[in-house]
C-alpha cells in the first residue's frame, strides 16, 4: 500500500467553502483541520449495502466496519472522480456513477492511533451492476459484508465500538435520501 499521507486535501470551512490545503497527515494530527471527504455506499438491487472492515495497516480506525470505501478529494477534484479512484484502488472494481445523498460534518479521534478525523462528508451511492466482482485490496481491506441499511443503523447504536464512527452519521443521510427517494435504483 501506497501512503498516501503526503497527499493534499482540501480544507474546508463549516459550509463546504475551499479556504485551503494541507497533507492528510497534517490534517489528521489533533485537533485536526476540517477537510473534504467522500464516503461510498455501494447497493444491490436487494437494497442491501456492502461494507468494508478497514485492515489493520489503517492510520485512522482500524479493523472498524465502514462504508464501502471512503477517502478525500484532491484540491479541486471532483468528487465522483476520487471515489471512483478509491473504489479502484481499495476494491479492485471500475467506478459506477453516484449520486450525492448529503453531507456529514463530524469529528472524531482514534484512540488506538491518536489521529483525529474532522471531516465535511459527502455522502455518495452508486448502484452495484450485476455480475460485479470485488477484488479487495488486503492493505486496505480485510472483509466485507452486504447489510440493510435498517440492520446497518441497529448495529451501530448497539455496538459502536466495532464501527468507524463516521459511518452512523452517513448512514442516517443515506436512509433519509432512501425514504425520500422515489422507487428505483437510488430509491428504496
Amino acid at each position: 500500500m501506497l501512503s498516501r499521507e503526503a497527499d493534499l486535501v482540501e480544507l474546508v470551512d463549516d459550509h463546504g467553502t475551499v479556504t485551503g490545503s494541507a497533507t492528510v497527515l497534517d490534517a489528521h494530527e489533533s485537533p485536526g483541520l476540517l477537510h473534504r471527504a467522500f464516503s461510498v455506499f455501494l447497493r444491490e438491487e436487494s437494497g442491501r449495502v456492502l461494507l468494508q472492515q478497514r485492515a489493520a495497516a489503517k492510520t485512522r480506525f482500524p479493523l472498524r466496519w465502514g462504508n464501502t470505501c471512503c477517502g478525500h478529494p484532491r484540491p479541486g477534484e471532483d468528487l465522483t472522480t476520487a471515489a471512483g479512484k478509491r473504489l479502484a484502488e481499495e476494491l479492485g472494481v471500475e467506478p459506477v456513477p453516484f449520486t450525492e445523498v448529503g453531507v456529514y460534518v463530524y469529528f472524531a479521534e482514534d484512540p488506538v492511533t491518536g489521529r483525529v478525523e474532522r471531516e465535511y462528508d459527502h455522502v455518495l451511492l452508486g448502484a452495484v451492476p450485476a455480475g460485479l466482482e470485488f477484488r479487495p485490496d488486503p492493505a486496505e481491506v480485510a472483509r466485507l459484508r452486504w447489510i440493510t441499511v435498517d440492520d446497518l443503523l441497529r448495529d451501530v447504536q448497539a455496538a459502536p465500538e466495532a464501527y468507524a464512527p463516521w459511518l452512523g452519521g452517513v448512514t442516517e443521510r443515506l436512509a433519509s435520501h432512501l425514504l425520500a427517494a422515489p422507487e428505483g435504483p437510488g430509491g428504496r
